[in-house]
């Protein structure tokens, strides 16, 4: 395990989309003493399976699992991140949204979520999620939103449950829940990314929320 790499890891279909995030990751600021590199996995069978593709793949200790439509705007970014994973070592994975509690129905966005994100639909742009005290560093959650997902452990996908590209991330957060870390999303004055997700495809999400909720609703961790 390389303790001073980040790696950026994305499942992609799209060439266009996949370079425009790239350049915003090469603007980032690299903290002192870190390198960085980038894995695209591309035709994969399903979100899971193909983050853990990614994951085995590498060496580094941060990875940053993020949507090939997610362009990261702030440029202190790593910084943040890794200075909140260091302080917190409970703190197993961070996202830039989520939810204190998963309702029963296994939805997220049907909850409250604390954090920010700028997202650009076809025809308008929202900013997700709510603010929190000022002097909290960080607020922890049941859930984070897949469009980015830092970790700093490596914990195996559910692709033996989701085979498709819903429910991965709440999946996730309850994985890394049950091996007794921390789920988390920073304080952030303003958003650290722009999603600009378009439409959205539906088409499994139903027969993924059913899995979902049969996995991990009402079970105790």
């Amino acid at each position: 395990m390389n303790e001073k790499e980040i790696c950026f890891i994305m499942c992609t279909n799209n060439q266009k989309y996949m370079e425009e995030a790239v350049y915003y990751i090469r603007h980032l600021n690299i903290p002192e003493g870190y390198e960085m590199s980038f894995l695209a996995v591309e035709d994969a069978k399903s979100m899971t399976a193909g983050y853990n593709e990614g994951m085995n793949a590498s060496n580094a200790k941060y990875k940053v699992y993020l949507h090939q439509d997610v362009f990261i705007t702030n440029s202190d970014f790593l910084s943040e991140c890794i200075e909140l994973f260091q302080k917190n070592p409970q703190i197993g994975m961070i996202g830039m949204i989520g939810t204190p509690k998963i309702p029963e129905s296994g939805i997220m966005w049907e909850n409250y979520r604390y954090g920010k994100v700028v997202e650009s639909h076809i025809y308008e742009t929202t900013i997700l999620g709510s603010d929190f005290e000022e002097d909290t560093e960080y607020m922890e959650v049941e859930a984070i939103d897949g469009l980015l997902m830092m970790t700093q452990y490596d914990v195996p996908w559910r692709e033996d449950i989701f085979d498709k590209w819903d429910f991965y991330d709440a999946s996730q957060s309850m994985e890394f829940i049950r091996k007794g870390y921390k789920v988390a999303v920073p304080n952030m004055e303003k958003s650290w990314v722009i999603h600009d997700c378009g439409f959205l495809n539906l088409d499994h999400y139903e027969e993924q929320r059913l899995k979902f909720v049969k996995e991990y609703i009402g079970k105790e961790f």
